[in-house]
């Protein structure tokens, strides 16, 4: 959490104190909170992070394993390639277009060193612009929201965002060892954002920031007060009476889920059915 939030790495060890800078890239991956991603269910039911993490990231992408006869071909004729001529399934000739791994190793490392990409004039216009269009379509999607009886969320993209925007821009510039983001390079991130981690939030109302977790913690103080210990519940019955009691589905499901995970609750018949176990 600290090296994502606040950029450094706390060391208190053998005697030694000490707070180190963090410098790296952060590539992380995760399986939905339910073991399978469920299109019935809001992605943001599904991801189980704090927003001071998720809102870290430059690039969420949430991706669905769908039956796709041409690509299912295809990776199953690759792994079984792999079981049948083993080493012999990844050495092939290599084409003019290609890099082997020593010389793309040396490349980067280059490019890390020698080019500190900035933007120009005409990028920087197009990426303010870009950003302004942004809030306004999520600021009237949840006008709309509003006008049909559901709670408006927090625009998920803030500043943070333009700044992931930037980064982006500017690694397309040093993949060319060009010391000039141009405005080429923006519409690229900005197009590569938008199919990532706006698509993300548009899908299941992700927060990005500003997520405090008080209207799930009101949640959980309610549904204990409800279940009593030992207590059997129908979980859409339960999610019902919390509802009148002007609480929000999502906070609702959240608070669940996190009770289920502190072993407080114990789900049953494919999660329709609930137990309190612990107090």
């Amino acid at each position: 959490h600290e090296a994502m939030e606040q950029q450094t790495i706390s060391i208190a060890k053998a005697g030694i104190t000490t707070v180190l800078n963090s410098r790296t890239a952060v590539l992380a991956a995760a399986n939905p909170a339910f073991g399978r991603y469920q299109d019935e269910k809001n992605a943001a039911e599904q991801v189980d992070f704090q927003t001071t993490i998720l809102s870290r990231f430059d690039m969420i992408f949430i991706l669905k394993d769908k039956f796709n006869e041409e690509k299912d071909s295809q990776l199953a004729r690759h792994i079984i390639n792999v079981h049948v001529q083993g080493g012999a399934a990844f050495e092939r000739e290599q084409t003019d277009d290609e890099y082997d791994v020593r010389t793309l190793k040396r490349y980067i490392a280059y490019a890390r060193k020698t080019c500190s990409p900035r933007l120009d004039e005409g990028g920087a216009e197009i990426l303010q612009n870009a950003y302004i269009k942004m809030r306004a379509d999520l600021s009237k999607a949840d006008g709309q929201k509003a006008s049909d009886g559901a709670p408006a969320r927090a625009v998920p993209i803030t500043v943070r965002q333009l700044e992931a925007i930037v980064r982006i821009a500017e690694s397309f510039a040093k993949m060319r060892l060009s010391d000039v983001a141009t405005q080429s390079d923006v519409n690229q991130a900005i197009e590569l954002f938008t199919e990532s981690t706006l698509e993300a939030a548009k899908q299941g109302d992700i927060q990005l920031e500003g997520g405090s977790g008080i209207s799930e913690r009101t949640a959980m103080q309610m549904i204990a007060k409800r279940v009593r210990l030992g207590e059997f519940i129908n979980t859409a019955t339960l999610v019902r009476e919390m509802v009148y009691q002007n609480l929000e589905d999502l906070s609702i499901r959240r608070a669940i889920t996190m009770m289920i995970k502190s072993g407080q609750l114990e789900e049953s018949k494919q999660g329709k059915r609930l137990k309190r176990i612990n107090p």
